[in-house]
């Protein structure tokens, strides 16, 4: 099947030639895909003007219209489903049906945005002086500078575009350098929904340069990001100067912990459905698990059966669960993390081959250190470290021991504990007896070093919005 997808920068629904490129390569066999478009400053900045120009009659658009617009980008992303899956598998690696997953996943936050669009409402507050009415409202925050990652090509994508929109803004989206094809897709889909020229610009090119003019221009008036915590700190010192409102979901080193009375095939599906997605290449997939010493042994056994049975292979071929990771600098992090834990007293239980390209075999390491570098670093990769604890203080005290907080999950069935770990687990989001934390109606985001900010519910279209206050004497 033969796909066609755009390489060139898109401002003011126009495609823009460039003479510098961006080579795009399949990390399933490490041959190049695409060459596509390398942004110069000054076209960073026309995009920026074309937003700015698009602002002033976006904005005023009834609101009715521009939910139907956004809706009918959702009804073709949905036509083209099998069409946006393919290049998702070809640029990120992961396996089609998980990537045909990420579409439907992807096209819920622009339906939920569009039928949002119509319930931003005001309210009239009762007065504090005699005739005197005091009415509250929300406006287009204005101009939106969007990156986004590489392993949600499509997500990552929709979830910040389409509420942005929604809200009369318009936006200048930068996608990953490594997986920029979906998001071409999804601007000409727009584009041809209705949505009119310069309301979504797109430009790739050197990411520290499109940051900092996105930073420092002062007519764009709000940064959302999604990436390392690094790049968010980078992003937010380079935003002071004209105050910008941000949302940044950064890092995250996800506690998963399994308690002496939990369900443990339960508890194992999920460990397995959150942690192999993108084969771990999720800010919100485990990456340290603690599993309570009465059930430690038998549930590393019973996860060494499961992951036995995982095809790993090409995206592309039948039955293939656990795809690529997306580069070998992904591969050598998850070796150097099992390398280090290892040397520090962790047992290699099942996995460890090195397999050839980018494929990585998932691997357990069991009695691992709480000083490896798991322990507090993101893995991003098919790693399960698990780690032994005996009592409910000791476990809290180790999830709550990161600088991270995103997401944390807990299998229980004890209703007073769940209460208390539901209350004092520092992370912005909690699964307990379940990994599904992720869909278009919950505001999505973390504490701490993982950033601020909300994603997703009615929360993440109010991210994009400013309140204005005004008093009306009569």
């Amino acid at each position: 099947m033969q796909l066609e997808f755009k390489d060139k920068l898109f401002i003011n629904g126009k495609w823009i030639e460039t003479e510098k490129k961006i080579v795009v390569n399949n990390p399933a066999t490490n041959q190049v895909i695409a060459y596509v478009a390398h942004a110069e400053a000054n076209q960073v900045i026309q995009a920026i003007d074309a937003a700015e120009t698009a602002l002033i009659k976006w904005r005023k658009v009834l609101a009715k219209t521009k939910a139907n617009l956004i809706m009918e980008w959702c009804h073709l992303m949905l036509k083209h489903q099998n069409e946006i899956a393919r290049l998702i598998t070809l640029e990120c690696g992961k396996p089609l049906k998980e990537a045909l997953a990420e579409v439907i996943y992807a096209a819920s936050f622009v339906q939920w945005a569009a039928e949002q669009a119509k319930r931003i409402d005001g309210v009239i507050i009762s007065g504090h002086l005699d005739d005197v009415e005091n009415k509250v409202h929300y406006e287009p925050v204005g101009i939106v500078g969007a990156i986004t990652p590489w392993n949600f090509p499509a997500a990552m994508v929709t979830r910040k575009i389409a509420p942005a929109i929604a809200a009369g803004c318009t936006i200048v989206l930068k996608p990953a350098e490594l997986t920029p094809l979906t998001a071409y897709y999804l601007a000409d889909l727009a584009s041809k929904a209705g949505i009119m020229p310069g309301v979504i610009n797109l430009v790739t090119g050197d990411a520290p340069q499109i940051g900092r003019i996105l930073g420092e221009d002062a007519r764009v008036r709000k940064i959302t990001f999604t990436g390392s915590t690094k790049v968010g700190k980078t992003l937010f010192a380079g935003s002071a100067n004209s105050l910008k409102r941000m949302s940044l979901e950064l890092g995250g080193n996800a506690p998963f912990i399994v308690f002496e009375d939990a369900n443990l095939e339960e508890a194992l599906a999920g460990l397995i459905a959150s942690k192999m997605r993108n084969c771990g290449q999720t800010c919100i997939c485990p990456n340290r698990i603690y599993v309570h010493k009465q059930v430690y042994t038998k549930f590393a056994a019973m996860l060494k059966d499961e992951l036995a049975k995982m095809k790993v292979g090409n995206g592309l071929d039948a039955d293939v669960v656990v795809g690529p990771l997306i580069n070998q600098a992904a591969k050598v992090k998850v070796k150097m993390h099992i390398n280090d834990a290892m040397t520090k007293g962790a047992q290699l239980y099942f996995g460890g081959s090195d397999l050839a390209g980018n494929f990585m075999q998932p691997t357990i390491l069991i009695n691992v250190a709480p000083n490896s570098q798991v322990a507090y670093e993101e893995t991003f990769g098919p790693l399960f470290a698990l780690f032994q604890f005996e009592s409910d203080e000791e476990v809290l005290s180790l999830a709550n021991a990161s600088e991270y907080g995103l997401a944390a999950y807990f299998y229980t069935q004890n209703y007073k504990r769940i209460n208390k770990m539901r209350n004092d687990i520092e992370a912005g989001m909690i699964g307990i007896n379940s990994v599904y934390l992720s869909t278009d109606v919950v505001p999505f985001g973390g504490v701490k070093s993982s950033g601020f900010g909300r994603e997703g519910s009615q929360l993440g279209i109010y991210e994009f919005l400013n309140t204005k206050y005004s008093l009306y004497k009569y």
